[in-house]
């Protein structure tokens, strides 16, 4: 089966499922031996056509109208959005069946939810609160699945709702629930950035700098975020 992913977590996923030979395209953003078909907001459709995909793997609202228009052009697109962590777990059964692994799928969704289970397990009765911000300017308080990753790891996150986008935060919000951590992942920076929430508010938070896509990515790699963030939190 040829593939063409449009999005790093899908790519993630698919290395995940041991099928990285089944990629054909990928997007700059996604680290796999394939060639570019442009950026995850903005393909070069006639490359991904090019590539004559047997299906292309798109997710989040954002990559609705791609969805569409690579449709339109006769694709096979198979389109996940997942918004909590459950959903997340559930999506890569979805994509396995997607590039013909279903049985594959299933058990990399066992698997991870084992692995989310067993940090849950070890979570400290007295749950500290944890600050995630996933854009500086104008600082975003994460949202989506980054609310169930703190909860899972053993933190309290008064911030946004599970399953609900990141939002723009108000500086008095976060002073008022004064979190012991602050985590900064900002989006698409990897470790880079100078955001530093504690200093910009005054607040007396532990700042934890780490790669964006332990976070962002609604992938395996979010496991990992959670098992690296539950470390993180035990420090204490």
């Amino acid at each position: 089966m040829r593939v063409v992913s449009l999005a790093p977590s899908a790519t993630n996923v698919v290395t995940a499922l041991d099928a990285a030979d089944r990629l054909v395209g990928r997007t700059t953003h996604c680290s796999a031996d394939a060639p570019a078909v442009g950026g995850w907001l903005n393909p070069d459709y006639e490359a991904v056509v090019d590539r004559d995909p047997d299906v292309v793997l798109t997710s989040d609202g954002l990559q609705a109208e791609i969805r569409d228009d690579l449709r339109d052009r006769g694709l096979d697109v198979q389109h996940v959005e997942p918004a909590t962590l459950d959903d997340v777990l559930s999506s890569f059964a979805a994509i396995g069946a997607a590039v013909g692994l279903l049985e594959r799928g299933h058990a990399l969704e066992a698997a991870c939810r084992e692995r989310v289970e067993t940090v849950c397990e070890r979570a400290p009765a007295d749950r500290p609160v944890v600050y995630c911000e996933e854009w500086a300017d104008p600082p975003m308080a994460a949202g989506n699945w980054v609310p169930d990753a703190v909860d899972a790891a053993g933190g309290r996150y008064p911030f946004v709702p599970s399953g609900e986008r990141s939002r723009e935060v108000d500086p008095d919000v976060v002073r008022e629930a004064a979190p012991e951590h602050a985590v900064v992942h900002i989006c698409g920076t990897g470790e880079q950035t100078d955001a530093d929430p504690a200093d910009r508010w005054g607040i007396d938070a532990d700042v934890h700098v780490v790669d964006d896509s332990l976070l962002n990515q609604p992938s395996p790699r979010l496991i990992d975020g959670i098992e690296h963030l539950a470390g993180l939190l035990r420090e204490d």
